[in-house]
């Protein structure tokens, strides 16, 4: 009997002590995105073997703990420092022994010129990765697989990108390209060495602007008071909806569907609308849209007091990690307080 006690209290230790296992955390965390296999999905494929031939494991480990604000991929701030080791060893897993490593170590910092860099940027990369840095248009989520190419150009002035980037990785990259890629390599078309080292000094000045930042995190909902009894104000904001080119779907009693009709508290009633063009947009962006959609508006009732009710659109953008939905949720949020003060009018 004493030694099944002492197991039992040796047991959490043993627990605690057993390595992390990276295969099962990459299938928890990465392969809804990256896919089971790393070939890709909505994010970028981690397979890819020129890929991983030209970064390093501190790229790698960094990447997962910072993500990239804005561009869909998150940060794993939840995982230590031992299960991010555990899944960017099960990343090498994938890679080819026998393939050479192609990162550099011989570019000196300070040895480029950042004014003549932005000009060389400006020729070679905007193109791709934009006048500013800012990435390909879109964030990496589609509607379906496959994409046009495996991989949308990388944001370079995202401060997860900087962060995670060593000058020799982005040197390695630009001498050497990234077969699968657009990617070419940059001695392949006529830049010389010094060019090259122009274009990193460039790229290492974005750290120097303020990176994207979520859109507001005051409140996930919006509310306004009504004057009006609930059904004028129902009526009110469908008004309010059509005049602003949105359609009525439908509405309906909070509790339709979950208790019979007698059984109801008619103190809840939710108006669904929609601009068809509008979402459209919004999804092409970022598929996720739909969870939040059609638009709908809330009318509540309670001690007399009348209330209308959404989601907050610019909440949900922060919560996506999507710069690219910030300008239509912001559009949305401006639509949604017009109804509701159209409607409390």
């Amino acid at each position: 009997m004493q030694f099944i006690w002492a197991f039992l209290l040796l047991l959490p230790n043993l627990t605690a002590s057993a390595a992390p296992n990276g295969a099962e955390l990459y299938a928890q965390n990465c392969a809804a995105c990256h896919g089971s296999d790393g070939r890709g999905g909505v994010g970028v494929p981690l397979a890819l073997p020129s890929f991983l031939n030209s970064v390093d494991d501190g790229y790698l480990d960094t990447t997962i703990r910072l993500g990239r604000p804005g561009r869909v991929m998150p940060a794993f701030a939840m995982l230590n420092a031992a299960e991010r080791r555990a899944i960017v060893a099960h990343l090498r897993s994938w890679q080819d022994k026998d393939s050479p490593r192609l990162l550099l170590t011989d570019y000196r910092p300070g040895s480029g010129d950042v004014v003549r860099g932005k000009k060389l940027f400006g020729q070679h990369c905007s193109s791709c990765h934009g006048e500013r840095g800012e990435g390909g248009h879109g964030t990496g989520v589609t509607f379906s697989r496959p994409r046009d190419m495996p991989i949308i150009a990388p944001a370079l002035n995202n401060p997860g990108f900087l962060a995670a980037a060593s000058d020799q990785m982005i040197k390695a990259t630009l001498i050497n390209g990234r077969e699968g890629t657009p990617m070419v390599s940059f001695l392949q078309q006529g830049l010389r060495e010094q060019d090259i080292d122009d274009i990193i000094a460039f790229v290492r000045s974005f750290a120097l602007t303020q990176g994207w930042q979520p859109g507001s995190q005051d409140e996930p909902w919006l509310e306004m008071e009504s004057s009006y009894t609930l059904e004028e104000t129902v009526e009110a904001v469908k008004r309010a909806a059509l005049g602003k080119n949105f359609r009525i779907i439908r509405e309906q009693w909070l509790e339709d569907g979950f208790f019979a009709e007698e059984e109801q508290h008619r103190e809840a009633n939710i108006i669904y609308f929609c601009n068809f063009t509008f979402i459209n947009q919004a999804l092409t962006m970022d598929p996720r849209v739909g969870l939040f959609m059609p638009c709908r508006i809330t009318v509540v009732e309670h001690e007399g007091q009348v209330k209308m009710m959404s989601i907050n659109p610019k909440y949900m953008s922060g919560l996506f990690n999507n710069a690219e939905l910030d300008e239509p949720c912001e559009e949305m949020y401006q639509v949604y307080l017009g109804i509701m003060e159209e409607a409390s009018l």
